[in-house]
Protein backbone atom coordinates (compact mmCIF):
# COMPACT_ATOMS: atom_id res chain seq x y z
CA UNK A 1 0.00 0.00 0.00
CA UNK A 2 1.14 3.52 -0.63
CA UNK A 3 2.65 5.23 2.37
CA UNK A 4 1.23 8.18 4.29
CA UNK A 5 3.39 11.28 4.18
CA UNK A 6 3.97 14.56 5.99
CA UNK A 7 4.62 16.37 2.69
CA UNK A 8 2.05 19.16 2.70
CA UNK A 9 1.20 19.17 -1.00
CA UNK A 10 0.33 15.49 -1.40
CA UNK A 11 -1.51 12.68 0.39
CA UNK A 12 0.74 9.67 -0.05
CA UNK A 13 3.96 8.42 -1.58
CA UNK A 14 4.60 5.46 -3.87
CA UNK A 15 8.15 4.27 -4.44
CA UNK A 16 8.50 1.60 -7.14
CA UNK A 17 12.11 2.84 -7.31
CA UNK A 18 14.40 3.92 -4.47
CA UNK A 19 17.87 5.42 -4.55
CA UNK A 20 19.45 7.96 -6.84
CA UNK A 21 22.65 9.84 -7.75
CA UNK A 22 23.44 13.54 -7.52
CA UNK A 23 23.21 15.81 -10.58
CA UNK A 24 23.23 19.34 -9.18
CA UNK A 25 23.48 21.65 -6.20
CA UNK A 26 19.93 20.83 -5.15
CA UNK A 27 21.06 17.26 -4.48
CA UNK A 28 23.95 18.15 -2.16
CA UNK A 29 22.02 17.65 1.09
CA UNK A 30 19.38 15.22 -0.18
CA UNK A 31 16.88 14.35 2.55
CA UNK A 32 16.08 10.99 0.92
CA UNK A 33 19.75 9.98 0.83
CA UNK A 34 20.21 11.04 4.45
CA UNK A 35 17.27 8.90 5.51
CA UNK A 36 18.16 5.84 3.43
CA UNK A 37 21.82 5.71 4.43
CA UNK A 38 20.87 5.30 8.10
CA UNK A 39 19.84 1.75 7.32
CA UNK A 40 22.67 0.61 5.04
CA UNK A 41 23.85 -2.88 5.94
CA UNK A 42 20.85 -3.77 8.11
CA UNK A 43 19.64 -7.10 6.75
CA UNK A 44 15.95 -7.20 5.84
CA UNK A 45 15.43 -3.44 5.95
CA UNK A 46 13.99 -1.86 2.76
CA UNK A 47 17.05 0.40 2.71
CA UNK A 48 19.70 -2.17 3.56
CA UNK A 49 21.35 -1.09 0.28
CA UNK A 50 21.29 2.53 1.46
CA UNK A 51 20.57 4.99 -1.33
CA UNK A 52 21.83 2.76 -4.13
CA UNK A 53 19.36 2.60 -7.00
CA UNK A 54 16.90 -0.28 -6.65
CA UNK A 55 13.77 -1.27 -8.58
CA UNK A 56 10.82 -2.75 -6.69
CA UNK A 57 8.60 -4.70 -9.15
CA UNK A 58 6.46 -6.00 -6.28
CA UNK A 59 5.35 -2.42 -5.55
CA UNK A 60 4.10 -1.67 -9.05
CA UNK A 61 0.50 -2.62 -8.29
CA UNK A 62 0.20 -0.73 -4.98
CA UNK A 63 -1.95 2.18 -6.25
CA UNK A 64 -4.48 -0.25 -7.74
CA UNK A 65 -5.00 -1.71 -4.25
CA UNK A 66 -5.73 1.70 -2.75
CA UNK A 67 -9.36 2.27 -3.63
CA UNK A 68 -9.91 5.73 -2.15
CA UNK A 69 -8.61 8.49 -4.46
CA UNK A 70 -5.40 10.16 -3.35
CA UNK A 71 -2.78 12.60 -4.51
CA UNK A 72 0.25 10.32 -4.86
CA UNK A 73 3.83 11.60 -5.04
CA UNK A 74 5.64 9.09 -7.26
CA UNK A 75 9.17 8.16 -6.19
CA UNK A 76 9.69 10.53 -3.29
CA UNK A 77 12.84 8.47 -2.64
CA UNK A 78 14.21 8.45 -6.19
CA UNK A 79 13.82 9.92 -9.69
CA UNK A 80 11.78 7.92 -12.19
CA UNK A 81 13.84 9.30 -15.07
CA UNK A 82 17.26 8.31 -13.75
CA UNK A 83 19.37 7.17 -16.70
CA UNK A 84 19.96 3.73 -15.17
CA UNK A 85 16.26 2.84 -14.96
CA UNK A 86 15.31 0.72 -17.95
CA UNK A 87 12.57 2.21 -20.11
CA UNK A 88 10.51 -0.97 -19.81
CA UNK A 89 10.22 -0.41 -16.07
CA UNK A 90 9.18 3.22 -16.60
CA UNK A 91 6.55 1.84 -18.99
CA UNK A 92 5.18 -0.36 -16.21
CA UNK A 93 4.97 2.58 -13.81
CA UNK A 94 3.03 4.58 -16.40
CA UNK A 95 0.76 1.61 -17.11
CA UNK A 96 -0.15 1.48 -13.42
CA UNK A 97 -0.87 5.21 -13.37
CA UNK A 98 -2.99 4.97 -16.51
CA UNK A 99 -5.01 2.00 -15.24
CA UNK A 100 -5.53 3.16 -11.63
CA UNK A 101 -6.91 6.46 -12.86
CA UNK A 102 -8.92 7.35 -9.77
CA UNK A 103 -5.74 8.81 -8.23
CA UNK A 104 -3.74 11.91 -9.14
CA UNK A 105 -0.05 11.09 -9.63
CA UNK A 106 2.63 13.73 -9.09
CA UNK A 107 5.84 12.81 -10.90
CA UNK A 108 8.74 15.13 -10.07
CA UNK A 109 12.17 14.98 -11.72
CA UNK A 110 15.43 16.87 -12.07
CA UNK A 111 16.02 14.98 -15.34
CA UNK A 112 13.46 17.03 -17.21
CA UNK A 113 14.79 16.50 -20.73
CA UNK A 114 14.57 12.71 -20.30
CA UNK A 115 11.01 13.04 -18.99
CA UNK A 116 10.08 15.27 -21.92
CA UNK A 117 11.51 12.80 -24.42
CA UNK A 118 9.79 9.84 -22.80
CA UNK A 119 6.30 11.36 -22.58
CA UNK A 120 6.49 12.78 -26.11
CA UNK A 121 7.09 9.26 -27.37
CA UNK A 122 4.51 7.60 -25.14
CA UNK A 123 1.75 10.11 -25.86
CA UNK A 124 2.66 11.00 -29.44
CA UNK A 125 -0.09 13.17 -30.91
CA UNK A 126 -2.17 13.33 -27.73
CA UNK A 127 -1.92 14.98 -24.33
CA UNK A 128 -0.72 13.31 -21.16
CA UNK A 129 -3.73 12.06 -19.15
CA UNK A 130 -4.73 14.90 -16.80
CA UNK A 131 -4.51 12.74 -13.67
CA UNK A 132 -0.76 12.27 -14.31
CA UNK A 133 0.98 15.48 -13.25
CA UNK A 134 4.52 16.08 -14.48
CA UNK A 135 6.89 18.34 -12.59
CA UNK A 136 10.45 19.62 -12.66
CA UNK A 137 12.62 20.54 -9.69
CA UNK A 138 14.45 23.86 -10.12
CA UNK A 139 16.79 25.05 -7.38
CA UNK A 140 18.52 28.06 -8.96
CA UNK A 141 18.91 30.09 -12.15
CA UNK A 142 21.48 27.66 -13.54
CA UNK A 143 18.77 25.01 -13.83
CA UNK A 144 15.81 27.07 -15.04
CA UNK A 145 16.12 25.42 -18.45
CA UNK A 146 14.14 22.58 -16.87
CA UNK A 147 11.13 24.89 -16.98
CA UNK A 148 11.35 25.03 -20.77
CA UNK A 149 11.64 21.24 -20.97
CA UNK A 150 8.42 21.05 -18.96
CA UNK A 151 6.65 23.57 -21.21
CA UNK A 152 7.50 21.36 -24.20
CA UNK A 153 5.28 18.57 -22.83
CA UNK A 154 1.66 18.35 -24.02
CA UNK A 155 -0.06 18.47 -20.64
CA UNK A 156 -2.39 20.72 -18.66
CA UNK A 157 -0.85 19.41 -15.43
CA UNK A 158 2.68 20.79 -15.32
CA UNK A 159 4.19 21.86 -12.00
CA UNK A 160 7.50 23.11 -10.64
CA UNK A 161 9.12 22.54 -7.27
CA UNK A 162 11.53 25.35 -6.40
CA UNK A 163 12.89 23.39 -3.45
CA UNK A 164 15.41 23.68 -2.04
CA UNK A 165 15.50 27.21 -3.41
CA UNK A 166 19.21 28.10 -3.38
CA UNK A 167 19.29 31.37 -5.29
CA UNK A 168 17.37 33.86 -7.35
CA UNK A 169 15.69 32.21 -10.34
CA UNK A 170 15.53 35.54 -12.16
CA UNK A 171 13.19 36.36 -15.02
CA UNK A 172 11.13 33.33 -16.07
CA UNK A 173 8.02 32.63 -18.10
CA UNK A 174 5.57 30.43 -16.19
CA UNK A 175 2.71 30.59 -18.66
CA UNK A 176 1.38 27.08 -19.17
CA UNK A 177 2.52 25.96 -15.73
CA UNK A 178 -0.33 25.07 -13.38
CA UNK A 179 1.41 25.09 -10.01
CA UNK A 180 4.60 26.25 -8.29
CA UNK A 181 5.91 25.08 -4.92
CA UNK A 182 8.63 27.03 -3.10
CA UNK A 183 10.58 25.85 -0.08
CA UNK A 184 13.84 26.35 1.75
CA UNK A 185 16.27 23.56 2.55
CA UNK A 186 16.10 21.67 5.84
CA UNK A 187 18.52 19.44 7.69
CA UNK A 188 21.84 19.72 9.53
CA UNK A 189 23.59 21.53 6.64
CA UNK A 190 20.63 23.58 5.40
CA UNK A 191 21.52 26.55 3.21
CA UNK A 192 19.45 29.68 3.90
CA UNK A 193 16.84 31.02 1.50
CA UNK A 194 16.48 34.77 0.95
CA UNK A 195 13.01 36.25 1.09
CA UNK A 196 13.51 38.05 -2.21
CA UNK A 197 14.08 34.73 -4.03
CA UNK A 198 10.69 33.46 -2.86
CA UNK A 199 8.74 36.66 -3.43
CA UNK A 200 9.99 37.05 -7.01
CA UNK A 201 8.59 33.60 -7.82
CA UNK A 202 5.32 34.43 -6.07
CA UNK A 203 5.01 37.65 -8.05
CA UNK A 204 5.73 35.82 -11.31
CA UNK A 205 3.05 33.26 -10.43
CA UNK A 206 0.54 36.02 -9.82
CA UNK A 207 1.46 37.62 -13.14
CA UNK A 208 1.18 34.37 -15.11
CA UNK A 209 -1.87 32.88 -13.36
CA UNK A 210 -0.04 30.05 -11.58
CA UNK A 211 -1.19 28.58 -8.25
CA UNK A 212 1.52 29.35 -5.65
CA UNK A 213 2.32 27.18 -2.62
CA UNK A 214 4.90 28.29 -0.06
CA UNK A 215 6.00 25.16 1.79
CA UNK A 216 8.58 26.30 4.33
CA UNK A 217 11.56 28.49 5.14
CA UNK A 218 13.52 25.44 6.26
CA UNK A 219 16.41 25.30 8.68
CA UNK A 220 17.69 22.60 10.99
CA UNK A 221 14.19 21.08 10.85
CA UNK A 222 11.60 21.53 8.09
CA UNK A 223 9.43 23.83 10.18
CA UNK A 224 12.20 25.71 11.97
CA UNK A 225 11.37 28.93 10.17
CA UNK A 226 7.63 28.41 9.79
CA UNK A 227 5.84 28.90 6.48
CA UNK A 228 4.67 32.51 6.42
CA UNK A 229 5.75 34.68 3.51
CA UNK A 230 5.02 38.40 3.88
CA UNK A 231 3.01 37.46 6.97
CA UNK A 232 0.69 35.07 5.10
CA UNK A 233 0.32 31.39 4.33
CA UNK A 234 0.27 30.66 0.61
CA UNK A 235 -1.61 27.44 -0.06
CA UNK A 236 -2.35 27.75 -3.75
CA UNK A 237 -3.39 24.52 -5.45
CA UNK A 238 -4.47 23.97 -9.07
CA UNK A 239 -7.89 22.47 -8.41
CA UNK A 240 -8.98 23.47 -11.90
CA UNK A 241 -6.82 20.73 -13.46
CA UNK A 242 -8.01 17.89 -11.21
CA UNK A 243 -10.22 15.62 -13.36
CA UNK A 244 -13.93 15.88 -12.44
CA UNK A 245 -14.25 12.20 -11.49
CA UNK A 246 -11.53 12.67 -8.86
CA UNK A 247 -12.16 16.16 -7.46
CA UNK A 248 -15.45 15.15 -5.83
CA UNK A 249 -13.52 12.67 -3.68
CA UNK A 250 -10.53 14.89 -2.96
CA UNK A 251 -12.51 18.08 -2.36
CA UNK A 252 -16.06 17.19 -1.29
CA UNK A 253 -18.75 19.48 -2.60
CA UNK A 254 -16.98 20.27 -5.87
CA UNK A 255 -17.25 18.59 -9.24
Amino acid sequence: MAQKTEIEWTDATWNPVTGCTKIGAGCDNCYAERFAERWRGIDGHPYQQGFDLRLWPARLNQPALWKKPRMIFVNSMSDLFHKDIDGSFVDRVFETMENADWHVYQVLTKRSSLMRNYVRKRYAGRPVPPHIWLGASVEDAAHKGRIEHLRQINSVARFISFEPLLGSIGAIDLRGIAWAIVGGESGPRARPMAEAWATEIRDTCQRDGVAFFFKQWGGARPKSGGRLLDGEEWNGFPWQIVPPHIIAELRPGES
